[in-house]
């Protein structure tokens, strides 16, 4: 039996593909169970200690240095955004003259029965990126009308979900962005995809972990000197 250098994409590429998605739903296991040991876990927790803080402040110097934030995480959602639609609209520039993937040094499936395959794959990957950037600015600007309503009582709740939600979008615009980076490789053969898909956990297993211990989040120093400040007024007054 002859061996055709097309069976590598039938054995590469979902082998690689398949590596991607099992990290990812052992990263996804790990964030709902034990989140501390991840890193959106670890700056979810900062996240919902600045909400609180926010939301306790009075002064509008503290509500526009929310609203900067807010507002610099919305701009980079939608960057991200555009960006992930201006690469959709390259790839089909690439499906209407796409001799350039056919050249005989690329070892695998170059027929041109395969290339609208992997042109798809791409631009779904690119597509579901633009989704989830999208709503992730959603639920920032949410955010910003809860923070910046005035005598509102709102609960804190409410503006951490839409704050956590926000960036976890943003994670998974990322993540298919990652997608995106190994099938783009799948268009100069099997091989780099399927090496570059076993890099890419790696990487993302050392970026995703978190090692330190939670921080627990108090007052400033100021605000615990009034509290004891009051607690020795309190207690004076109770033994006279």
């Amino acid at each position: 039996m002859v061996f055709h250098k097309e069976y590598l994409d039938l054995l590469l590429v979902p082998s690689g593909l398949s590596i991607m998605f099992i990290y990812h739903l052992y990263l996804l296991y790990r964030y709902f169970t034990i989140p501390h040991t991840t890193l959106m876990g670890f700056e979810n927790n900062d996240k919902r200690a600045w909400v609180e803080r926010i939301m306790q402040a009075s002064d509008s110097k503290s509500i526009d240095t929310a609203l900067n934030v807010l507002g610099s995480n919305n701009n980079g959602a939608t960057f991200l955004a555009s960006v992930s639609l201006t690469l959709c609209s390259l790839i089909g520039a690439w499906m209407a003259n796409n001799t350039v993937f056919n050249s005989i040094i690329i070892y695998g499936d170059t027929r041109p029965e395969t290339m609208p395959i992997k042109f798809i794959s791409l631009l779904i990957c690119f597509l579901i990126a633009f989704a989830c950037f999208v709503q992730s600015s959603r639920c920032f600007i949410h955010a910003n009308y809860l923070i910046s309503t005035p005598d509102t009582d709102i609960p804190i709740s409410y503006v951490e979900l839409a704050v956590i939600r926000g960036g976890e979008f943003w994670s998974l615009g990322l993540r298919a962005l990652y997608f995106a980076t190994t099938l783009l490789l799948w268009f100069f053969g099997p091989i780099p995809m399927f090496v570059t898909s076993i890099g890419m956990v790696f990487f993302l297993h050392n970026i995703d972990k978190n090692t330190k211990p939670l921080h627990n989040h108090r007052s400033s120093g100021k605000s615990n000197q009034f509290y004891k400040r009051v607690e020795e007024t309190t207690s004076r007054a109770t033994l006279l």
